[in-house]
């Protein structure tokens, strides 16, 4: 006989009716009907309901049991009677008659109930972690992740990949997030930083002659927290292959995912077959790089009806005029819509600090085109002609516009669109949606400096005739780095790799760089692509972001183990923490408090 259990808790059926068994687990519910006390006993796999009438001298004890008390229950298997079968249970055809038991561990009185998914504050939620994970919906969540990740691992391996491990403590890179630094004893002075990505090591991989590289790996940065990112560290499925082009590698990537989430979603995948989408087109269809395709809406381009004599919203032709620009967004057969419905994204518009949408709706009346609503009046038949010719809109549909900076009307209606979609009920909650975003552009402007910087990865091969690159205008040079995206959240980036140091010198100067700092920060890479590097690409799905998606969650917290709150702190183990003075004289390192 075992010592805890013949069973775990979602083992038992009528199969083992008559049968004396073992059962262990956590007291998740207690039901007192007066002659008869039922115990829903829960472990990692299950519940089994357990009972015990008054007539047994080990009622009373069992009764004064706090919840989530850890006991041992011996007891005899017996048919449910067929009112009583729970249909949501894989026991709930049995259940358990209490013969002796057994407290293993006790239990203090509860800050939050295990038993329900009841909305608890952040603060008590990551202060009782354990507590919280023991909760069905996320519990649930973790034991996903872990078949997810296990699946991944063998695909993986199955498609030729080795999986390789990656320094933790390594140098500190200028590009991209914060980085999280770790103080060094025998080095006074120095700092390890923590890494954001492996992405130098899995290059060097390549380099060094390994073929296909994966890893679960772990990525450290200090960035602030969101919905679909956590403060700290996060992990992601890390993949450099060597002698490919960027179709090989979605073709990867690809068959990976529709494997993953048709094993694990019951969900419909849009497009099996990845949309590619440039970035150009992305910001001005969807006003994001990541946009979300189960939405039907799109953005388009009308800043040139606003040159016309026969348009006279002079408010926008002025902005034009100073070199605002002009997108609206579509809605289909809305001219049903109440006033109300128009206005209530007028003002949600500006309450996003804009100033706000005009619109109208597109009508015939005496056989000429005319916009019915507030605008309308400002634009002739024949204007409104044009707008539908440019927009393919029909008669029916009505139209928001947005007129500002090319950013910031970007911002607005990539928002806008999502606001409308929701409001419309037009987006497909039932889908997963993936596109890929591709052609980013190599550079762009910072908007606090005016100076050039990498839009992307700084160690991405740039696209065409390397011998021709005009860095003259290096805003018009596009890169082999691409962004996989599903349902507006992006999973990853990654890129062609530039595997040429001489390139790469040229391509860090026209962000900045000379020659000497590059050495600085790169010596590695640079020194080991300069003895036979091969081409070689990769990419970093971000695992937490795709169990989030599979677990239907819309913040990564519930997918998540045991992560940090909004501050970037684990109030469970309370760190960060204050150090001994003791520990950081032997790092060399004073401490200087703020005025």
């Amino acid at each position: 006989m075992k010592t805890y259990r013949t069973h775990t808790c979602s083992e038992l059926n009528l199969k083992n009716n008559g049968d004396e068994v073992l059962l262990s687990g956590w007291i998740n519910k207690k039901r007192d009907h007066g002659n008869l006390l039922f115990i829903d006993l829960r472990d990692n796999y299950g519940i089994t309901q357990c009972v015990i009438d008054n007539k047994n001298s080990l009622f009373k004890k069992i009764e004064k049991i706090p919840l989530e008390t850890v006991v041992k229950f011996k007891g005899k298997v017996v048919k449910r009677e067929k009112n009583t079968v729970n249909k949501d249970l894989n026991t709930g055809e049995i259940e358990v008659k209490i013969l002796n038991f057994e407290i293993l561990g006790t239990s203090k009185e509860l800050p939050l109930p295990v038993f329900s998914d009841q909305e608890y504050s952040e603060e008590i939620r990551l202060k009782y972690r354990f507590l919280d994970l023991r909760r069905a919906k996320i519990h649930k969540n973790i034991n996903l992740r872990s078949r997810v990740i296990s699946f991944i691992r063998k695909e993986m391996e199955s498609l030729g990949f080795l999986e390789y491990q990656t320094p933790i403590l390594t140098s500190s890179s200028p590009e991209g997030a914060r980085d999280f630094l770790v103080p060094s004893r025998l080095n006074p002075g120095k700092f390890y930083a923590l890494p954001q990505a492996p992405q130098q090591f899995k290059q060097l991989i390549m380099v060094s002659g390994f073929d296909k590289y994966f890893q679960i790996a772990p990525c450290f940065r200090d960035e602030d927290a969101r919905a679909d990112r956590s403060p700290g560290e996060f992990y992601q499925l890390d993949i450099e292959m060597s002698f490919v082009s960027q179709e090989e590698i979605f073709n990867v990537v690809e068959n990976l995912l529709n494997k993953v989430f048709k094993k694990f979603s019951n969900k419909k995948i849009q497009n099996e077959k990845f949309p590619k989408i440039p970035y150009c087109e992305s910001m001005l269809k969807y006003g994001t790089d990541k946009p979300d395709l189960r939405n039907p809406l799109e953005i388009c381009d009308l800043t040139k009806i606003f040159t016309r004599n026969d348009v006279k919203f002079e408010i926008f032709k002025k902005l034009v005029r100073e070199g605002s620009i002009v997108r609206a967004i579509i809605t289909k057969n809305t001219n049903n819509k109440s006033r109300g419905f128009f206005d209530n994204i007028d003002k949600w518009a500006k309450e996003e600090g804009s100033s706000g949408l005009a619109y109208f709706t597109f009508e015939k009346e005496n056989n000429k085109i005319i916009g019915k609503g507030p605008i309308g009046k400002f634009f002739s038949s024949e204007a409104c002609q044009e707008i539908i010719k440019s927009s393919k809109a029909e008669i029916g549909d009505s139209i928001f516009f947005a007129c500002g900076q090319k950013k910031d009307v970007e911002k607005l209606l990539s928002l806008a669109r999502d606001k409308i979609a929701k409001e419309l009920e037009i987006i497909d909650e039932n889908a997963f949606a993936f596109c890929w975003i591709v052609d980013y552009p190599m550079y762009e402007i910072d908007d606090k400096s005016g100076k050039i910087k990498f839009s992307h990865n700084p160690f991405s091969m740039p696209q065409g005739d390397i011998s021709k690159l005009n860095f003259d205008n290096p805003l018009d040079i596009k890169a082999y780095q691409y962004d996989i995206v599903c349902n507006g959240i992006e999973l990853s980036s990654g890129a062609i790799r530039n595997h040429i140091p001489s390139l790469m010198y040229k391509l860090f100067s026209a962000a900045g760089y000379d020659n000497k700092s590059v050495d600085e920060k790169f010596s590695g890479m640079i020194n080991a692509l300069s003895y036979g590097a091969p081409p070689h690409g990769g990419i970093a799905p971000g695992v937490d972001r795709i169990i989030m998606l599979l677990a239907n969650e819309k913040n990564i917290r519930e997918v998540t183990m045991f992560p940090l709150n909004q501050n970037a702190q684990d109030l469970m183990m309370n760190a960060p923490s204050n150090v001994e003075d003791e520990q950081l004289k032997e790092l060399n390192i004073n401490i200087i408090k703020k005025k």
